[in-house]
């Protein structure tokens, strides 16, 4: 054996192999071999060979993997932090005489919560009616855009639907009935404004060919910009769902 590696590794016979290649998982590496004609010995030189690479690939796949932050928070209290539209904005709290929990907002959130509301509820209560307008600004949002955008090429959808999506962020169906996930109204302007683009184009084209691409840069020229975000950021939203 050559020198001690700062990671384990484990050799797999496959009868399938037909040459030496590695895998990694999540903390664990293993080295898939033919059924014959391959020492230990090789398969050590060829990992100490690999092992930058390795070391790189364990550490990205434990980044991509570890646990985020919900962006939505379970408990709420005053000067507590609401995500909204790629920035945080603090929360007051305040009593109202009124029967129901009510919200604003204005350049920071105020949740005027009933007298009569326990305090052990407040924070179920507030999250909830938190969800509820989020997800109408969404709807909002989303009109803004296509009003923008749909009239250029005549990419009118049939129907708009809010929904709470756990992999994808919008969809578009064979007749043009659109369906965005409401937690872009957490991300920049910029990247909920590209996602419904996206889905205009997809009822000319329902593809990703050159065509769709082509006709997404004439909206959006720096489209790929906006999508990078959603690739390196979107990961930390879609970690919460409703």
């Amino acid at each position: 054996m050559l020198t001690n590696l700062p990671f384990a590794y484990q050799i797999k016979h496959s009868a399938r192999a037909t040459r030496v290649r590695i895998v990694v998982k999540p903390g664990k590496v293993e080295v898939v071999i033919p059924l014959k004609g391959v020492s230990e010995k090789h398969v050590d030189q060829f990992v100490h060979e690999k092992r930058q690479w390795i070391e790189q690939t364990l550490a990205k796949i434990a980044q991509i993997t570890q646990p985020h932050s919900s962006p939505i928070p379970d408990v709420y209290t005053n000067d507590t932090e609401i995500l909204y539209r790629g920035k945080g904005y603090r929360l007051s709290i305040q009593s109202t005489k009124l029967k129901r929990l009510k919200i604003e907002f204005t350049d920071y959130f105020i949740v005027y919560v009933p007298e009569g509301l326990p305090l052990e509820q407040h924070s179920e209560a507030i999250k909830k009616a938190l969800l509820q307008w989020l997800r109408k600004q969404t709807l909002v949002q989303v009109q803004v855009a296509v009003n923008q955008h749909a009239e250029r090429k005549q990419l009118f959808p049939r129907s708009i639907t809010i929904k709470s999506q756990k992999s994808r962020w919008g969809s578009c169906g064979f007749q043009g009935d659109i369906n965005i996930n409401w937690l872009l109204i957490l991300a920049p302007p910029e990247v909920l404004e590209y996602v419904v683009v996206h889905e205009l184009c997809h009822i000319q084209v329902k593809n990703h060919s050159r065509q769709f691409w082509d006709l997404v840069t004439e909206h959006l020229p720096d489209y790929l910009q906006r999508r990078r975000w959603l690739k390196t950021q979107g990961r930390s939203l879609m970690a919460f769902h409703d």
